[in-house]
């Protein structure tokens, strides 16, 4: 009976807090619904200044006393070069990064990042975008693909890294560089186009269900989820499947004439040493490596552009979080006696 009446309380006491704390959420979700809010900012990371400050740390720790006065005196004859040289500066080399999911919605922030660039940017500037996609729907992919283009019209010069994958519509994106560089392992290709979807007329008919559709235009609809399909709607549906695939392999030709189109535009996917030989990429390397070489002779800056999150957001993650936290306070404050 003891047990019961614990319970009960604890019960009790972990209920007023869930109700206490869904209650103050939701009146601040309604209060902060009413005001408006920025979408976004851009970060500017100096990864030049942060590759310098790794490699003097470095230095400092594995250096003896002999050695860091020889380094120091280096350093200072460095930096009386680079003030003679302060006239002229080094070409900047603008990093941006993309990981597509299947809808390309990072596409918003990818043309912030490109726009800002192309503010900035000169002739004897470069960008590199450290892609990761495998693909997804063609009009996401198509606009960010056109979001690179930008770059290319105002003759900049764009290097694409591919540590991961590049495939399908990432690939798409990746074609348009002047160079495409790819880890080992990194999977690119897959210049395909894929649809499905499930049927469930047969269900359906089965339990006496009908489906209604009425459409305007011969093909507004060809292939259904819910209704019976015919041979005419499949074979319609192949064809733009077809005509889509068309656009696909002729936009890789334009920006990579050297690629034997029929070979490699079958829907396949090879690793970044087999595509190298397919001339599907122009480098084996890592985005790493590639930055490395670049620290000395290019002022290296990342852009990442943030969209703001909604105080209601951010509220009901802090509020989970609460709750949690307060359940588990109780759980550890009570001290059961199962024997009783």
């Amino acid at each position: 009976m003891d047990f019961l009446i614990e319970f009960g309380l604890f019960f009790a006491k972990a209920l007023t807090i869930v109700v206490a704390i869904v209650a103050v959420v939701v009146v601040i979700i309604a209060a902060s619904s009413k005001t408006k809010h920025k979408s976004g900012e851009l970060e500017l990371v100096d990864l030049s200044e942060q590759h310098k400050e790794v490699e003097e740390k470095l230095n400092h720790k594995l250096m003896n006393k002999e050695q860091e006065k020889q380094h120091k005196k280096q350093l200072k004859a460095q930096q009386k070069q680079q003030k003679k040289q302060a006239e002229e500066p080094k070409p900047r080399l603008f990093v941006i990064d993309f990981k597509g999911s299947l809808d390309a919605k990072e596409v918003a922030s990818l043309r912030e990042e490109v726009s800002a660039v192309l503010s900035t940017a000169n002739p004897e500037d470069e960008v590199l975008v450290r892609l990761e996609s495998g693909g997804g729907m063609v009009h996401g992919y198509g606009l960010a693909a056109s979001q690179l283009k930008r770059i290319k019209a105002k003759g900049i010069k764009l290097t694409i890294a591919v540590d991961k994958v590049a495939a399908s519509g990432g690939y798409m994106m990746a074609c348009i560089a002047d160079k495409i560089i790819a880890a080992p392992f990194a999977i690119v290709g897959s210049i395909g186009v894929i649809a499905q979807l499930p049927n469930f007329n047969k269900v359906l008919k089965k339990h006496d269900i009908e489906f209604e559709q009425i459409t305007a235009g011969e093909f507004k609809r060809t292939l259904t989820m819910f209704g019976e399909n015919t041979e005419q709607a499949r074979s319609k549906f192949k064809t733009e499947i077809e005509e889509t695939h068309g656009l696909f392999k002729d936009f890789v030709q334009e920006f990579r004439p050297q690629l034997d189109i029929a070979k490699v535009a079958t829907g396949e996917h090879w690793f970044g040493t087999q595509a190298f030989g397919l001339k599907l990429v122009d480098e084996v390397s890592t985005s790493d490596d590639y930055l490395m070489e670049q620290y000395q002779s290019k002022h290296v800056v990342q852009l990442k552009y943030h969209t703001k999150k909604k105080l209601a957001e951010k509220l009901s993650q802090a509020a989970s979080l609460g709750v949690e936290r307060g359940v588990m306070k109780l759980v550890q404050s009570q001290s059961w006696d199962w024997t009783k």
